[in-house]
């Protein structure tokens, strides 16, 4: 071997199992063919002669052989060694240079050319830390009982084979509990389930809007449906805030979408009230707009009952209801949902499947047993009653640590509250020096299209007494040394 290929192919391998080092054969031939080092026309050594040289059996030199000769590299004829194919010559880099070969990427989509430009991140990356917003706690979460719902399910699951997309018996216990605790008003039919409420939010975009289409969203909103948004190519406006929600006073234009948080407003967690919901229902039927109702964490409502929904209130059909199991259970639950107009739901559906918007039967069959047997409710209402204490240590702590350097909004319900800054403080060099000290915060100006406010956006529900206290102690020192650079 080393007097016939010589120079041409590399006969240092690692020491593997056989079959990685037929793997290693294959393509050290493989390469010397494709990139001209054995040219067209070759005769190869016997497989005797190759299997001497490379130290290896005949039978792992003839598996090489032979698959070189099921993908057309070489030509084996009987009684004939095996010579190289006309391949067409290739420029290659070895596996081993540690580079790649230079050259112009893809061309992507407008699509995802909008979503590359968002700003707009709603994962935590690594491991989470005080005060990340919108964050379940986990250690909290009854997972035995989930994990026996799981195995029921899986194992149903083997017997029952395929249902469908979206799991009869999990619409009919998650409407019962939304008619219930929400007043909605839908049929089962209507439920369309999701792997998390923002892929809801972008399935409804994709089916109601057209590129130019004009889409309203609250500033300061939720980013992540201005990301949906965007990226359909719609005319994304911003609509500032009064104490009662969505300013809809003087308003001329008219949106095909209108995106909102009436029951618990995001970031400001202001309530819409009852009047302020009417004219938004009036507004939409004139317009002849839709409304996406974003119930996000409304499960968590502190002072008094939480108000009826939006869709529950519609009479025109004109409203698409959001909501997330993310939030009320944990965030690897990944379940999302969306309540559609009945005349709507064949489509859905049909898109769902077209865009593989669906979530595994197991984790659906889990759910609706959850559900169904109350354990759901009783993780709610322990959960209620912790985060409500929650809340209450984090306000008294940023009080002590920070005193006025934060004008901070006690939320009525979720999972995350609001701390204003001062005037002249940047909220993203806050949030960046947070970070240097192990801290999360997430910054309120990015919460604006337009003209932003700032601010900081802090999570209170997954961290306990001590940690909460420990965070704003820390946030309250790094306030008075920037107070004092200033």
């Amino acid at each position: 071997m080393p007097r016939l290929l010589s120079g041409t192919v590399d006969l240092k391998f690692v020491p593997e199992d056989s079959g990685r080092l037929t793997r290693q054969i294959y393509d050290r031939l493989r390469t010397a063919i494709l990139s001209g080092a054995l040219p067209p026309g070759y005769r190869l050594p016997s497989s005797r002669m190759l299997a001497k040289d490379f130290n290896v059996s005949r039978n792992t030199v003839s598996a090489v052989v032979d698959q070189l000769a099921v993908e057309g590299y070489v030509v084996v004829e009987r009684g004939r060694r095996p010579v190289v194919a006309a391949v067409e010559k290739m420029q290659l880099i070895a596996a081993d240079a540690g580079r790649r070969q230079e050259s112009s990427p893809p061309r992507i989509s407008r699509w995802a050319s909008l979503i590359t430009k968002a700003d707009w991140h709603f994962i935590n990356d690594g491991r989470p830390r005080p005060f990340a917003p919108g964050l379940a706690d986990a250690r909290e979460f009854p997972h035995e009982v989930w994990a026996r719902c799981l195995r029921r399910a899986a194992g149903a699951r083997a017997q029952s084979g395929v249902i469908g997309v979206n799991h009869p018996a999990l619409r009919a216990a998650l409407l019962g509990h939304l008619v219930a605790h929400r007043g909605v008003k839908a049929g089962a039919r209507q439920l369309i389930i999701t792997s998390s409420a923002q892929a809801a939010i972008e399935l409804i975009c994709r089916v109601i809007l057209n590129a130019g289409d004009l889409a309203w969203i609250e500033s300061p909103g939720y980013g992540g449906a201005r990301v949906a948004l965007e990226a359909t190519a719609a005319r994304v406006k911003g609509i500032t805030l009064d104490r009662s929600g969505l300013r809809l006073q003087g308003r001329t234009d008219r949106p095909r979408l209108i995106f909102c948080t009436p029951s618990h407003q995001y970031p400001t967690g202001r309530l819409m009230p009852i009047k302020r919901r009417q004219e938004l229902l009036a507004f939409a039927a004139e317009a002849g707009a839709v409304i996406i109702e974003d119930d996000y964490d409304s499960e968590f409502h502190f002072d008094g009952r939480p108000v009826v929904a939006l869709q529950g209130l519609d009479t025109s059909g004109s409203v698409f209801y959001v909501g997330t199991f993310s939030k009320s259970m944990i965030p690897d639950i990944r379940v999302g949902y969306a309540i559609v107009p009945e005349a709507l739901v064949d489509t859905f559906e049909r898109v769902q499947r077209h865009t593989s918007q669906a979530v595994t039967g197991a984790t659906q069959a889990a759910l609706a047993e959850f559900i169904g047997d109350g354990d759901f409710a009783s993780h709610i209402r322990r959960m209620t009653r912790l985060y409500r204490g929650r809340r209450d240590r984090l306000l008294s702590a940023l009080s002590a640590a920070a005193g006025d350097r934060l004008a901070i909004t006690s939320p009525a319900g979720g999972m995350q509250l609001l701390a204003r800054l001062g005037p002249g403080v940047d909220d993203r060099a806050v949030v960046a020096d947070l970070a240097k000290i192990g801290m999360t915060a997430r910054p309120l100006s990015r919460h604006f299209t337009g003209k932003p406010e700032h601010g900081l956006f802090l999570g209170f529900a997954a961290w306990n007494e001590t940690e909460i206290d420990a965070g704003a102690e820390l946030i309250g020192a790094m306030l008075a040394r920037n107070l004092r650079r200033r």
